[in-house]
């Protein structure tokens, strides 16, 4: 792990997504964070010795889930399948649920994670983020603390080391380059999931908060909450949390409504043509019953805790 010294920062942006508005400011409290994403060699140890069984590996109980298609009972998670050719942005037609996909089956039966033990486990829950967290002593990040951690020190910059994506041409993250999401040029050499450490570490020395998987945090998703903008102003929240879990649904959605956990740091699939959040002020929230391939979590300890 990796010490994050606290501090009071502008969180969120008013220049990309309306969910990250308004720009406030905020303080938290000195934490330990883990150096990189829970590896695919962590989580093997840790379902090892505690026998857990992912979300992803328990079929769906169609009780639960009204108007569930015949034969679609079974255990599964959501696969990115890149088209051959320009598909409508809104549609999310890349994406598949596939039977028997978990983390370690990463792209469905017969695939494997042999090879992947140094890139960050994919298809978790966010309760199988809690429960590793709980075995390892650990817990997860607020959203203002994974935002703090992933601006390494750059208060205000759009990226974790500055304003610039791809300085003097520099790949600094592992992100999608290219027209999204049939004409990925691999100009950073991956497709999907790098291994950790591959890229440059932070200013508080932690790597991949941007970019390679989305991570969970255990706020539930809200709208930001106004805050000051000015530095020394008495009404500075200090940890602030996020929403609640009924107000976290998604009432404009299809029944039946889901909670919704926040999610920081954007994937291997951000790209500037589609879903710029490979940025600290970058959130998405996601449904706690859903996992995908390209979603993960990191842990931290608190300092007073720890």
């Amino acid at each position: 792990m990796v010490f994050v010294p606290g501090g009071t920062f502008q969180m969120g942006s008013e220049a990309f997504y309306p969910e990250e508005a308004p720009v406030r400011r905020v303080q938290v409290d000195p934490f330990w964070i883990d150096e990189t994403p829970v590896t695919n060699a962590q989580f093997r140890r840790f379902v090892e010795e505690t026998g857990h069984v992912t979300f992803a590996e328990i079929a769906p109980d169609a009780k639960k889930y009204a108007g569930m298609l015949p034969g679609m009972d079974r255990a599964g998670s959501l696969v990115f399948e890149p088209p051959s050719w320009p598909v409508d942005l809104h549609s999310l037609s890349w994406w598949r649920f596939c039977f028997g996909a978990d983390w370690c089956h990463p792209e469905g039966e017969g695939s494997s994670i042999e090879g992947l033990d140094d890139h960050p486990v994919v298809h978790v829950s966010h309760s199988d983020a809690v429960a590793y967290a709980t075995w390892a002593g650990k817990q997860l990040p607020t959203e203002a603390e994974f935002e703090f951690a992933a601006r390494g020190g750059l208060d205000s910059a759009d990226y974790a080391w500055g304003d610039e994506l791809a300085p003097d041409g520099a790949m600094l993250a592992n992100y999608w380059q290219g027209a999204f999401p049939h004409g990925n040029t691999l100009a950073d050499g991956w497709l999907r999931t790098s291994p950790v450490k591959f890229y440059p570490p932070n200013g508080y020395g932690a790597y991949d908060l941007i970019g390679n998987v989305w991570e969970w945090t255990d706020d539930w998703f809200a709208s930001p909450k106004t805050g000051s903008k000015k530095k020394g102003q008495c009404c500075v929240p200090t940890n602030p949390r996020g929403g609640s879990r009924g107000g976290s649904m998604d009432k404009k959605g299809p029944a039946p409504m889901t909670p919704r956990k926040v999610l920081k740091g954007g994937s291997h699939l951000c790209a500037e043509s589609y879903c710029r959040r490979y940025r600290p002020a970058a959130r998405y929230p996601q449904p706690i019953d859903t996992t995908t391939g390209h979603v993960g979590f990191r842990c931290i300890v608190r300092a007073a805790a720890g």
